[in-house]
């Protein structure tokens, strides 16, 4: 790329932090960069025209994990780990609300429900009798028990009659959301360059030579918060983890209020107004959803529209105004990876498809990770 004098001087030079990616956990780790160490120069780089990946392309879901999801990680994770992750969750939500108010990202908590199939019923009885074990560990976390059981009313046919709620679960607009961050920036100190991907960086001991696909400048420090698109660049154990996703024409009368998941947290929907949100299948092809390409497949639509069609809203007619896919970080385990890389460059990725939940909190864990090597 042919860079002028000016170019380079005004926005490339004398960098203290450059940050890969402007998503929750990126914008996060600015503003807090910016408070800890105000006379600091901030660049954000980002590979699309908007955040890419998954924070203006996720559900919206500010949730915690459902219990069955809970009960998967418990198989692989401490009592006190999990707890440790689930209360790290709502420390990132509640920061969130605090950094954007309620209104601004639309937040509305109208709880979230886990609702099975009927041939899930073994699943369904063994969530039940874990869920007051469950509460008591979570307890400390949310000052009250926060699993509980309702009748279904929301009209949902071939399923348990009784759905698991966490009423403390809510939802927001994703678009507004990383709006209303956005928005804070353009007010501090903070450049953001959209469409440069970051090819590699060095550290040089004293600063980071960093390499994209339009110039090369160095920076101070370097901070990746790329999640799902991270492995590919530190070696990290991330794996990309595609998420495909549907929203309906309006529906009249829709039923359907709050957060919903089926089938340990592989599929979501929500009502956006009197839309449908629905997303996941991902369980169905694991190995082609490994990928950092973004897309739809019939495989993955087709059981969307079934469930849809046939569980979810069996008795209204629905038609499918829109469909896109997001890429998550996932990996062997549920905790984020937040680590100091080398002297000058650390990362805060693999969120697990909890990025709205967790986004904020590991912002500020980054930056305060970021500024201790300073």
């Amino acid at each position: 790329m042919n860079l002028s004098y000016w170019e380079i001087r005004t926005w490339l030079n004398d960098i203290d932090y450059c940050i890969v990616g402007s998503g929750i956990t990126g914008i996060s780790c600015a503003l807090e960069l910016s408070q800890i160490h105000p006379d600091a120069r901030i660049l954000i780089l980002e590979r699309g025209v908007f955040p890419q990946g998954a924070s203006t392309k996720n559900a919206g879901f500010a949730c915690y994990g459902s219990l069955t999801e809970i009960l998967e990680d418990l198989q692989t994770h401490t009592e006190e780990e999990v707890q440790a992750l689930v209360a790290r969750r709502y420390k990132g939500i509640g920061l969130l609300r605090q950094r954007l108010g309620d209104s601004a990202m639309d937040y509305r908590e109208y709880g979230g429900h886990e609702i099975f199939l009927h041939h899930e019923l073994t699943t369904f009885e063994h969530a039940l009798n874990q869920l007051n074990h469950i509460n008591t560990l979570l307890q400390p976390v949310f000052g009250c028990s926060p699993f509980e059981l309702r009748k279904n009313d929301f009209g949902f046919k071939a399923i348990i009659p009784e759905i698991i709620c966490n009423p403390l679960e809510g939802q927001i607009d994703t678009g507004k959301t990383m709006q209303a961050l956005l928005a804070i920036l353009k007010n501090g100190p903070v450049d953001i360059l959209n469409g440069v991907r970051l090819l590699s960086y060095e550290d040089l001991g004293t600063e980071v030579e960093v390499v994209t696909d339009k110039f090369a400048f160095k920076t101070k420090k370097l901070i990746l918060a790329t999640n799902g698109f991270a492995g590919t660049q530190t070696g990290l154990p991330v794996l990309p983890a595609r998420a495909q996703v549907l929203i309906t024409n309006p529906i009249p009368d829709l039923p359907v209020r709050g957060c919903f998941h089926l089938d340990a947290g592989y599929y979501y929907f929500r009502n956006i107004g009197n839309q449908l949100l629905f997303g996941g299948g991902r369980n169905l092809d694991k190995s082609g959803e490994t990928t950092e390409e973004f897309g739809e497949t019939a495989l993955i639509q087709n059981r969307l529209e079934t469930l849809l069609k046939e569980v979810i809203l069996p008795e209204k007619e629905v038609t499918i105004a829109h469909r896109w896919s997001g890429i998550m970080g996932v990996g062997p385990q549920k905790n984020p990876l937040l680590e100091r890389l080398s002297n000058n460059v650390t990362c805060g990725v693999r969120l697990g498809g909890m990025g709205v939940a967790l986004g904020s909190q590991l912002g500020h864990e980054l930056a305060e990770l970021a500024f201790e090597s300073w």
